[in-house]
């Protein structure tokens, strides 16, 4: 008995924590689907006794999220399959093609770039944005996206690929392969799950940023969903049901995309320690 209440225990641990977790989502679920604001305030944590589904519609077409939606998806994928890409070529480059010390110094710039906190970038990107002329346009979010993903991208993939065997690019090489076909035909396949993991991570820090697309952006057509969703506020007066609603809008890329590569999440973050 006292053995299965110790094993059962940390279930128990676990569970609550989920409660606490999805807690907030269920109220945001639930408030986008009642009439107004006087439902939500009389019964604010309680299942609607009647399912409004206007709100979405109201929300998508009259607010402008789904032009907020579609542009916070478009650069969020575009800047996290960039970054993949970029990080994927270097992380081979100084892991797989034995530079010596130019890759461990190289490596190491990637470490420092990790330590300098985002916010003490904002007037140097600022800068350059500005004088790249690309101020007001998606490229003014893209490239800084691509840029302040690629440490974490490149340190992660480049621990992956210290796992595989030299083998494979001795194969490689007997078939007649130059770096670029190593790269392409037999790395990247094998890196695929550390890619998938490294991506859900960048697009979720894309799909939320919300200082550079607010400061940076002053079209409305071309602000992103995070600022969008503070002129909703602003524009319907706190309409608690709609921006509910908005919120549900914000939260289904990113369940749709883990629902679908779930398998490939959990292989990527266990690849490492499985073998090694």
């Amino acid at each position: 008995m006292a053995h299965t209440w110790k094993k059962g225990l940390p279930h128990f641990f676990l569970l609550l924590y989920l409660v606490v977790i999805l807690f907030p989502f269920l109220f945001v679920l639930f408030s986008s689907v009642k009439p107004d604001n006087n439902a939500i305030a009389l019964n604010p944590f309680g299942i609607p006794h009647k399912l409004v589904f206007q709100n979405y519609v109201e929300a998508w077409v009259n607010a402008k999220i789904s032009t907020y939606f579609f542009n916070s998806l478009y650069i969020s994928i575009l800047s996290s399959v960039v970054s993949i890409l970029l990080g994927a070529m270097f992380a081979f480059a100084v892991t797989r093609m034995r530079y010596g010390r130019v890759a461990a110094a190289l490596f190491g710039l990637v470490l420092v770039g990790m330590l300098i906190p985002n916010n003490a970038l904002m007037l140097p990107i600022y800068t350059l944005v500005r004088k790249l002329h690309i101020l007001d346009t998606h490229w003014a979010l893209i490239i800084p996206y691509v840029a302040n993903a690629i440490p974490f991208t490149i340190i992660i993939l480049a621990a992956f690929m210290r796992s595989l065997p030299s083998e494979i690019e001795e194969a490689a090489v007997m078939d007649g392969l130059r770096s670029g076909g190593i790269f392409a035909r037999m790395i990247v396949p094998l890196t695929v799950p550390a890619m998938v993991t490294v991506f859900i991570v960048n697009f979720l820090g894309n799909w939320n940023e919300f200082l550079l697309a607010n400061y940076f952006l002053s079209n409305d057509d071309l602000r992103t969903l995070p600022v969008g969703m503070v002129q909703f506020r602003d524009q319907y007066q706190m309409n608690y049901a709609q921006m509910s609603a908005g919120i549900v809008f914000s939260v289904v890329p990113v369940i749709v995309i883990y629902a679908i590569l779930q398998e490939k999440i959990i292989e990527g973050v266990t690849a490492g320690s499985v073998k090694g």
